[in-house]
């Protein structure tokens, strides 16, 4: 059996640069994986507080916490709710959070997770293994649903022809069952530059695992948990994650557009909470050549002001 490619963590020099990490202060990575960016920032003296809803990413991180020599703790949670398992331990503010958003390395290598169709493994894609399984998914939900799903997370244009191939081969189980009933209804030849399936699996982890409502609540618990020169640094791998960043960011910076000349003057909006937005960074051609996954990543860097985080309806409790 191939062994999994190493972890390589994407675009990590901009991250810490962007993180500026001292010794003494106090970082939250939400997205822990494989421990790449925390262990970078631990290096820099800085104690860790690191999420993870897979259990395994806990379990396989408990020798860094010993090697940390109690620097970094683990916690079992969502990122987006940092701010109560931050207050839970008695902390109200920290100088860095790190957001590395969508699947990680380790759980595309593991066929049993059954995220990716590069091996044939259950039909799984649940990041924090409990709940919905992609296969009770495409096995119950009706036709519209995962046309919908298809839609608007993978932006499939043939979402509906999908679909109803899906709900025409039920029972799938496996992900190679999947990823061939998609390969057949839309076509699939050698030497296409993408698998046509692609589309299909990212739309439906991105759905299991509540990604994008993740993301937003994640973004908006980071405003409220760093300190005034906090650090935020975001890295995400595709349009739809980096649109949600781009448009948190370019609010709270106070850099939307201005109303229309011919309409009354809008109310002044809250003080912005984020400022020295940094341009969005990408791999450098290098970096692609040590790691190809890291293709589509991009990282947007911003620093927290000094004023009141912005109240939102719906906010994660």
């Amino acid at each position: 059996m191939s062994q999994p490619a190493p972890h390589i963590p994407v675009l990590l020099d901009e991250v810490i640069a962007g993180l500026s990490p001292q010794a003494g202060e106090v970082h939250v990575d939400g997205t822990f994986g494989a421990g790449g960016y925390t262990r970078a920032i631990l290096e820099t003296g800085a104690k860790v507080i690191a999420f993870d809803r897979d259990p395994d990413a806990i379990r396989d991180g408990q020798g860094l916490v010993a090697e940390s020599g109690e620097r970094l703790t683990l916690v079992p949670e969502r990122f987006s709710r940092m701010r109560q398992a931050l207050a839970e331990r008695n902390i109200a503010e920290v100088d860095g959070v790190t957001l590395d958003i969508g699947v990680s390395s380790m759980q595309l290598d593991q066929a049993e997770r059954g995220f990716s169709f590069q091996a044939d493994g259950p039909l799984d894609m649940r990041m924090s293994q409990d709940g919905e399984s992609a296969a009770d998914f495409v096995n119950t939900a009706d036709e519209g649903e995962i046309a919908d799903v298809l839609y608007h997370y993978g932006e499939e244009p043939k979402s509906r022809r999908v679909a109803r191939a899906i709900v025409a081969a039920r029972p799938i189980e496996r992900t190679g069952q999947l990823a061939d009933v998609v390969r057949k209804a839309l076509g699939h030849h050698p030497g296409m530059k993408k698998d046509p399936a692609t589309r299909t699996f990212q739309a439906i982890r991105i759905h299991l695992n509540q990604e994008m409502q993740e993301l937003e609540e994640g973004l908006e618990a980071a405003e409220q948990v760093l300190k005034e020169g906090g650090r935020l640094a975001v890295v995400t791998f595709h349009s739809l994650e980096d649109r949600i960043v781009k448009r948190f960011l370019k609010e709270r910076s106070g850099s939307t557009p201005a109303g229309s000349r011919h309409l009354p003057v809008a109310a002044k909006g809250p003080a912005p909470t984020f400022e020295a937005v940094a341009k969005a960074l990408r791999p450098s051609e290098a970096e692609l050549t040590r790691n190809p996954r890291a293709r589509s990543a991009t990282l947007r860097v911003a620093r927290r002001t000094a004023a009141i985080a912005w109240k939102r309806e719906g906010l994660a409790q």
